[in-house]
């Protein structure tokens, strides 16, 4: 209004004198109608100007708005013709006749088009419409003028269009609108609001956020009022909770806030858009829900089971469930199945016994629940019939657990663990108060754990019952206690591999030959668990078997080697020959192969022949000498077939130390072969500074100072890395104790009648020698009997040979190659009964092939007072 020029007087209307006098006496008691407008009033949105015209028609005065509106500065303007300035040619004939009618006295209101300036963004020929409103007014002087009030039609559609659109979104808009002032009290909102609030929109005016909101909450939200109003930062998606009408169901709200100014930027206030996001949340929920419980899952198949232990099994579950599922969890095994049993006892009804093997707490101190006292980690116990426990093991379904009055916890699931359609225990998962009570999807996921857990645990179970089978076979077909040799002092040990690996194939054998010899085995069948062991067990046997044909060690291993071939083989030894003559793809999982050394020692002459068909080098250590490996031909292993196997002759002198191993013993993962192998010569090299145990009765010292042999298989063990559970470990020690000369009796015989007797004599005399007079007369019988058969089937010279040490064996030689068959003689024979008379006074006997003939033996018991011997003449009779 203070734009309007001062120069303006009253109007010819008489009325318009009474009504400015009506104004004045009513602003007469205060001036409150004349205070100025504050920034943000109406004129801040429309384009409003004024300017003057004098009596002469032309502009006389220039506002500063109009300025702004056409472009013109005053200076110009001021002496302006009007029409001439801001009408079209085509339109200025008109425009003067108007002008005429306003200087006579007549107001006009019209439209009017006018050229719009360059800053207004057109080019020199575009116009403007420009509402006008022209009040005649005197001059001083009495003579006619005009004010005229111009309007911007452009802005006005604009700001029309603004408020239909507005309207329009505010009342049509499917959100929640408020409009809220800045003392924070709503001033308008739609009917959204209305409808979730109740009442009608007009009833919400000069309400606050307390009104719609729990204590908490409304401050919260009015605290973010306040910082958007100061500091004008727009908030988007604020999360606000509350209760609508009618309903206790708790809403979610997603919020938009921004403070709304007006053209000059004062702020008016604060304008509120929300969104219901209830459902979207609880979706949201939903597959976080699942999103945890899969990640869960995920987690629960990649770490439990990687053991094949029962309990590491059960705590990896409770690991993965606690605290991420759970606050609390435990993990009950029947007793029978962790016992070896294959159904427990009392399944049926759920009573049977079980063990605690795992419990885990995420909230320190805090017992489980279930009645009675807690149950400790591996303590037996059993659940009352009518409990929810027993009944989940009862129904194999999973159970609810009521909670107990003023405890801690507040949900318990039992849930049954099931592997292939057997219960084999009871998993229990508790929440405790403040958490979240299991839920139907809980439940489900809480199903799938615990039956993951149970294929595992059952897993497990299968395994150690198997890794059990197989080490009892194991250890069954091993020598039982300590293995004693004529000539040899013996001492042996075996480590089977942890219960994390399969139970190996790994074994040692000491094999007692005629004439006090001595056959030691070491050998290893490559794989683990029960195959191997099966296999081991075979190839055992068979050793046992051809040791005892007395075969040379190299005719042994190829022997060995054939029956290895067909060990994988249906149709046996010749059909794995017929077989391998024909292409055909291997099936490695039937292929047998396993490494062995074979080694015969004779106590008279001390010298030990090996064989070696694949398999880690003999160490011997002689007196006073470092320990070395002997240099054995290493031969291709047993089930390979196609090559020869080479034999090595070494005297072993008194005393020295002779060692046998497998791979287990100098290989692991952490040390390679030949770190191990270096190793354990060294710890062989210098064993006479070990202190035996003495708790050991073992370990009792030796007459000549050696450390015993006992001691230093424990020495090694210490020693070199045997704990580390990858294989089994077998090592055999032997130390060399040769037959004094004085326990041997040799002759060499012609071949002549009379050599039978001279050999009566022979023996007679060298058992008086040694004291032995109880065998003197069956010795002489049998003595006699083999060496006419040497005469009479034989071929060379003859030789004798008496053997003392734990027995006493007798030996007969000959060139000839023909071995003695015994038969059965009937009752007409005059002979024929020679080596059943043999059989039957003798402990053993039997014949075996030389390189230059053959020789056949007995063996006598030596006399102990507690064995009987056969009396000669009782034997003779019951031949007939």
């Amino acid at each position: 209004m203070s734009e309007i020029p001062a120069k303006a007087t009253e109007s010819e209307d008489p009325s318009d004198g009474a009504r400015l006098r009506g104004v004045a006496a009513a602003a007469a008691p205060g001036d409150g109608l004349w205070q100025s407008s504050p920034p943000g009033s109406l004129y801040d949105y429309i384009n409003v100007a004024s300017f003057s015209i004098g009596p002469d028609g032309l502009v006389d005065q220039w506002s500063l708005r109009a300025e702004r509106l056409f472009g013109i500065p005053a200076e110009r303007a001021v002496g302006m013709d009007p029409i001439a300035a801001f009408v079209a040619p085509d339109q200025r004939e008109r425009g003067l006749r108007k002008m005429a009618e306003i200087l006579d006295g007549r107001e006009w209101t019209g439209v009017v088009p006018f050229r719009l300036p360059d800053e207004h963004g057109g080019g020199p020929d575009a116009e403007g419409l420009a509402e006008v409103f022209v009040m005649p007014t005197r001059t001083a002087e009495g003579e006619r003028a005009a004010v005229c009030i111009v309007v911007d039609v452009r802005t006005l559609r604009g700001i029309e269009t603004d408020l239909g659109a507005s309207r329009a979104i505010f009342g049509q808009t499917p959100f929640g609108f408020l409009l809220i002032d800045t003392d924070l009290r709503v001033r308008r909102v739609n009917t959204r609001i209305a409808d979730l609030f109740g009442g009608k929109p007009a009833d919400h005016r000069g309400r606050g956020v307390h009104d719609y909101l729990s204590r908490g909450e409304a401050e919260r939200v009015a605290a973010t009022l306040r910082r958007v109003l100061e500091t004008g930062e727009p908030i988007t998606d604020m999360h606000v909770t509350g209760f609508t009408r009618g309903s206790e169901e708790r809403r979610h709200w997603s919020v938009n806030l921004y403070r709304v100014q007006n053209g000059t930027g004062r702020p008016l206030g604060i304008a509120w858009l929300g969104t219901d996001v209830t459902a979207r949340r609880a979706a949201a929920r939903e597959a976080a829900a699942a999103r945890r419980n899969l990640a869960l899952l995920n987690e629960a198949g990649a770490r439990i089971g990687n053991s094949l232990d029962l309990e590491t099994t059960a705590r990896e579950l409770l690991d993965v469930v606690v605290p991420g599922f759970c606050d609390l969890a435990s993990v009950d095994l029947y007793q029978g199945l962790l016992a070896g049993d294959e159904t427990p006892p009392g399944l049926a009804d759920g009573s049977a016994d079980l063990r605690r093997v795992a419990f885990a707490s995420a909230v320190s101190g805090a017992p489980f629940v279930g009645g009675g006292s807690p149950v400790a980690v591996g303590a037996v116990h059993h659940y009352p019939f009518n409990s929810p426990c027993a009944d989940a093991l009862r129904a194999a379904r999973p159970q609810s657990v009521p909670a107990e009055e003023g405890g801690l916890v507040q949900s318990t699931l039992a849930v049954p663990m099931v592997a292939h359609d057997t219960v084999v225990g009871l998993a229990q998962f508790s929440r405790t108060k403040g958490s979240e009570p299991f839920g139907d999807r809980d439940r489900d996921l809480a199903v799938e754990l615990a039956a993951r857990a149970a294929v595992c645990i059952d897993n497990a179970r299968l395994y150690r019952r198997e890794h059990e089978r197989a080490l009892i076979l194991q250890r069954s077909l091993l020598p039982p206690g300590d293995p004693e040799a004529s000539g040899l002092d013996i001492a042996c040990r075996y480590l089977p591999g942890n219960a994390a690996t399969e139970v190996g194939g790994d074994w040692f054998d000491v094999i007692e030959l005629p004439g006090h010899r001595t056959a030691l085995v070491v050998g290893d069948v490559m794989g683990r668990g029960l195959r191997a062991a099966v296999a081991m067990g075979e190839l055992r046997t068979a050793v046992r078997t051809l040791a005892l044909l007395d075969l040379e060690p190299a005719e042994v291993l190829s022997a060995l080697d054939e029956i290895a071939r067909g060990l994988g083989t249906p149709g046996g030894i010749q059909q794995a020959t017929r077989t391998a003559r024909q292409p055909r793809d291997a099936d490695l999982s039937e292929v047998y192969l396993a490494t062995c050394v074979y080694a015969v020692y004779d106590s008279v002459t001390r010298r030990c022949t090996f064989a070696n068909a694949g398999h880690l080098p003999p160490v011997l250590v002689e007196p006073g000498e470092a320990a070395l490996m002997l240099d054995v031909p290493p031969g291709m292993p047993l089930g390979v077939g196609g090559e020869p196997f080479e034999e090595v002759e070494v005297e072993l002198p008194e005393g020295a130390l002779l060692a046998l191993y497998t791979d287990g013993l100098v290989e692991s993962r952490d040390h390679p072969l030949d770190e191990g192998l270096q190793a354990f010569v060294g710890a062989l090299t210098n064993p006479a500074g070990l202190a035996p145990d003495p708790r050991s009765p073992a370990a009792a010292p030796r007459a000549d100072g050696r450390p015993n042999l006992e001691d230093i298989c424990d020495h090694v063990l210490s020693t070199l890395d045997t704990h580390h559970g990858e294989d089994d470990i077998a090592l055999l020690m032997a130390r060399v104790q040769g037959l004094p000369a004085e326990s041997v009796g040799d002759w060499t015989l012609p071949r002549e009648p009379r050599s039978v007797g001279r050999a009566r004599e022979y023996a007679r005399g060298q058992l008086l020698s040694w004291d032995l007079e109880p065998l003197v007369d069956t010795t002489e019988l049998l003595v006699s009997e083999l060496v006419t058969n040497a005469l009479r089937y034989g071929e060379g010279e003859i030789r004798l040979r008496l053997l003392l040490d734990r027995t006493l064996v007798c030996e007969v030689w000959d060139s000839g190659l023909v071995q003695p068959r015994r038969r059965r003689a009937r009752d007409t024979d005059e002979g024929g009964r020679g080596l059943q008379l043999v059989g039957l006074l003798s402990a053993a006997w039997g014949s075996r092939r030389t390189p230059r003939g053959k020789t056949v033996w007995f063996e006598l018991p030596l006399p102990d007072g507690e064995n009987a011997l056969t009396d000669p003449a009782e034997a003779l009779l019951s031949l007939f």
